[in-house]
């Protein structure tokens, strides 16, 4: 099966095309762009480099979330209109996981943390077992502190290695507030996501049965846009005054 992947959740805007698990061509970009520029023209130049068109795509594999706001709704809504009228599959990808699977196959807790402002970031924690991926909790929006307390609580025994956006910022936090947490330096190619990671998770998903239709695909947010954020707010400060 032909697989067309794409990732534009966070900074990086990133596409592979891949034949079953076999990645036959890949294309990250982080430069600034937005996604919306990119995507298209990477998919273009990631099929052709891997001998194939549009028409010989048996599954679409997009990450869904959680991450930009915008970057989600940029690689959900191009998988829709591509899939749109094919009854072509297409497979809901956490970037958490596509995240996590770079880091194979690096030894060590996997811990994911993209930046979601305010203090806070995306995160999810894994690890390898038997050969697999093992995912311990669910992709979940949280406090950077409250993160860095969890993890010296109860992994501070094994090494930690951080991905993702946010790492910097992680680990300078964690010389600050969890000094005897053991991180693990995590490899500069591996830190961000890549299309070859959701090709290998999209696969995944598919083989679980979990894969949708181009209807059913959605983005997954954690929390509400800053439009809704502030209209709660705008709300709750209209309630307390009255």
């Amino acid at each position: 099966m032909n697989i067309l992947a794409f990732d534009s959740s966070t900074r990086v805007a990133a596409v592979a095309v891949a034949e079953d698990e076999k990645i036959l061509s890949s294309f990250t970009v982080d430069s600034g762009m937005t996604q919306s520029e990119l995507l298209l023209p990477l998919a273009r130049k990631a099929l052709e480099a891997a001998h194939l068109s549009f028409s010989d795509i048996g599954l679409f594999a997009v990450t869904v979330g959680p991450g930009s706001f915008t970057g989600v709704r940029i690689g959900t809504s191009l998988i829709k209109g591509l899939a749109f009228g094919r009854d072509i599959p297409c497979a809901p990808v956490s970037v958490m996981e596509v995240l996590a699977d770079n880091l194979f196959p690096l030894d060590g807790l996997y811990c994911p943390v993209c930046d979601a402002r305010r203090g806070q970031v995306y995160n999810a924690l894994f690890c390898k077992k038997d050969g697999t991926l093992t995912r311990l909790t669910p992709d979940r929006l949280i406090p950077a502190k409250d993160l860095l307390s969890e993890l010296s609580e109860q992994y501070n025994d094994i090494p930690v290695r951080l991905c993702g956006d946010a790492t910097e910022t992680v680990t300078r936090l964690a010389a600050e507030v969890a000094p005897r947490l053991i991180l693990s330096p995590t490899p500069p190619a591996l830190l961000l996501s890549n299309g070859g990671a959701v090709a290998r998770r999209g696969l995944a998903c598919y083989k679980r049965g979990e894969a949708v239709s181009d209807l059913s695909l959605a983005p997954v947010y954690l929390r509400p846009c800053q439009a809704e954020r502030e209209r709660l707010e705008k709300e709750q400060h209209a309630k307390e005054i009255m």
